[in-house]
């Protein structure tokens, strides 16, 4: 579809009101930003993500107390933490997120960078300029996340588009950790480049994108994420997912276009 002059003018209107460093201090993006170490950076903004649902500043006062937990070094923390230590980290709770949930994340992060510099190689081992390499990357990370765990309560936590999944926390996080360092995301991992990214799609961007009348589908899935993302690709094929501050500011504001 080609998108009418007057919506493009309205994305990019919002693009420049919301993808600059005022929008960091009150969005769960904040977080990442306190830290300088890459590891600490990716580890509290993974963080971040899982936990992102619900309110902002709930949002970000639940992910505070993991870095509290974690000693405001997550990743000192996480790859020194004995089994011991473990048995004495404090209750935690955000909504469904549970301790339990908290534990399972801790040993796998600890295993991995036991092995591997960067949590990007959990996403993609190498780097790839394939058109689908999200899609793949995702589904890599969350059977390496799970291997050998056919039941496990966690696995609610963790999406995969093999399941359809629109998976918004994890493409929220891979923009945080792809797109270039402009104030707000990071421009760390190298392995793939905003190009290849895949917007985040929860029921407020979801609606907005309805309403403006950029998608047809009414599942917010991931063919609508793919859908989506074709379309932005036109107004930006360099970096679709800028467009994300501009759907999520429309969101929040509940403005109407009908």
């Amino acid at each position: 579809m080609k998108i009418p002059s007057e919506i493009q003018e309205l994305l990019w209107d919002q693009v420049r009101q919301y993808n600059n460093r005022n929008f960091v201090a009150e969005d769960p993006i904040s977080i990442p930003h306190r830290f300088s170490q890459k590891q600490d950076i990716e580890i509290s903004a993974f963080f971040a993500a899982t936990l992102a649902w619900g309110q902002r500043i709930t949002i970000i006062n639940s992910t505070n107390k993991l870095m509290d937990i974690f000693e405001n070094a997550p990743f000192d923390f996480i790859t020194n933490v004995t089994e011991n230590e473990l048995d004495d980290i404090p209750k935690f709770v955000h909504r469904t997120f549970n301790s339990e949930d908290l534990l399972f994340f801790i040993r796998f992060l600890n295993n991995h960078y036991a092995n591997n510099n960067s949590l990007e190689t959990a996403f993609f081992p190498s780097k790839t300029n394939d058109v689908n390499a999200v899609k793949n990357g995702l589904i890599h990370f969350h059977n390496s996340f799970f291997e050998g765990q056919d039941k496990c309560r966690t696995k609610k936590h963790v999406s995969t588009p093999s399941k359809n999944s629109a998976s918004k926390r994890l493409n929220m996080f891979l923009r945080w950790m792809v797109r270039e360092n402009d104030g707000v995301d990071f421009g760390i991992w190298q392995n793939i480049n905003a190009s290849q990214l895949m917007i985040p799609l929860d029921v407020h961007v979801h609606r907005v994108a309805l309403n403006l009348e950029l998608i047809t589908s009414t599942k917010a899935n991931w063919q609508t994420v793919e859908e989506l993302t074709a379309v932005l690709r036109q107004l930006n094929p360099s970096d679709p997912t800028i467009f994300d501050y501009a759907l999520f500011g429309f969101g929040v504001e509940e403005r109407k276009f009908k």
